[in-house]
């Protein structure tokens, strides 16, 4: 047998593999956490004073940069997949924006809340439960995430997981940041990426196991 009828043997029987998108998976990102907020506000955890805060300099701050750094964290990631990426670029990207987001929080700083001990403004009762609740909004994210991973051929994995895990924790805040009810940027700045760290960590670690690295 020529090789030639070997090839055409072997392959026969394959079916076609759909191209990817990188326009096509973003939507299925940007869809999945707009069902996961609709279905969170649903549940009517939405914070009582939304209409009162919803102009205030700190919440436009903090669903402002979580938003952006969500769909930035995201396009990074998916575009990681790609063998011929980079995903230490995009991810020194993407912990640029946060840094800068963190920096301006201090500028929006209620008046009010500076007096305050650092044990009340951290509050660590509330700062836990926080911080598990934005871990467990991210799983939805991250198992997409993971689910197009697989379906790509990147060429680091573990970067690329990394990279998920920063766009799933990013999610994940940005539907949390909806309900929360603490207005000090430092409770955000603390929780918000204890809970973003531990997404990261979790998608680091698991991500890469379907790949030989």
């Amino acid at each position: 047998m020529s090789n030639e009828s070997l090839i055409i043997d072997l392959s026969s029987d394959l079916a076609p593999v759909q191209r990817r998108s990188m326009l096509r998976e973003g939507a299925l990102v940007l869809a999945l956490g707009a069902v996961e907020l609709a279905l969170f506000l649903t549940m009517g955890v939405m914070r009582p004073d939304m209409h009162h805060m919803a102009g205030s300099p700190f919440l436009m701050w903090r669903v402002g940069s979580l938003g952006l750094l969500a769909v930035v964290a995201s396009a990074l990631a998916i575009r990681s997949f790609q063998p011929t990426a980079r995903p230490r670029r995009g991810l020194m990207l993407a912990c640029s924006l946060a840094v800068v987001a963190i920096v301006c929080g201090a500028f929006v700083t209620p008046e009010d809340v500076g007096e305050r001990v650092l044990l009340d403004r951290i509050d660590p009762a509330s700062g836990v439960l926080c911080a598990a609740s934005i871990f467990v909004l991210s799983l939805p994210i991250v198992a997409l995430l993971g689910a197009l991973m697989r379906r790509a051929a990147p060429t680091q994995p573990r970067l690329s997981a990394l990279a998920s895990g920063i766009a799933a924790g990013a999610c994940g805040a940005f539907v949390f940041a909806f309900c929360c009810p603490f207005n000090d940027p430092l409770y955000v700045v603390v929780w918000y990426s204890v809970g973003c760290t531990a997404v990261a960590g979790a998608a680091r670690w698991r991500l890469p196991r379907r790949f030989r690295l």
